[in-house]
């Protein structure tokens, strides 16, 4: 064996385990500098008693541990971020569900009180003028089918919001203002 290797078993089988108390020392002065300076290093071997390359060594291992554990912490942080926007993004595509429907039916109720109303309106012109019924469909454009007019578009009223509000929640409208 040459002396080269000597030292390198010697100095390897020399090396002292730490204590508890040198550890806390070298925790506590992690938490103050992650980086080693080359001062530091050899104040802290000699007021351990150790050499700087246990030192170095123990900062460097620490150091990767530190930075493993980082990078856990922040994946677990963006793990649970991630959970929450996906939750909260169900709970919006069920909102907007929801209200679609209730849009849908709005719209329904909308129509089928505009055709009623109409109906009714049409039926008592009819009758004031003791004409026959003519009914006339329209096409989606509106325009009518069989060349006569459409009384429907011409006298056609918009439903004012208060009249819809009370039909979707079945109030009385004479009761509100």
């Amino acid at each position: 064996m040459d002396f080269q290797t000597q030292k390198l078993y010697s100095s390897k089988f020399n090396k002292k385990r730490l204590n508890q108390e040198q550890v806390r020392l070298l925790e506590r002065s992690f938490s103050a500098n992650k980086k080693l300076e080359p001062e530091l290093k050899l104040h802290l071997a000699n007021q351990l008693g150790v050499p700087p390359r246990q030192v170095a060594i123990w900062y460097q291992n620490k150091r990767a541990r530190w930075k493993t554990q980082s990078l856990e912490l922040d994946y677990s942080t963006l793990q649970v971020k991630l959970e929450n926007a996906l939750s909260e993004k169900r709970r919006l595509e069920k909102d907007v569900k929801c209200l679609q429907d209730e849009l849908r039916k709005a719209q329904e109720m909308m129509f089928a009180m505009n055709n009623q109303r109409d109906y009714h309106q049409f039926h008592h012109q009819q009758q004031q003028n003791q004409q026959p019924l003519n009914f006339v469909s329209c096409n989606s454009t509106g325009s009518s089918e069989e060349g006569g007019s459409s009384s429907f578009h011409e006298d056609h009223e918009v439903l004012q919001i208060d009249e819809l509000y009370a039909c979707l929640i079945g109030a009385d409208r004479s009761t509100w203002n």
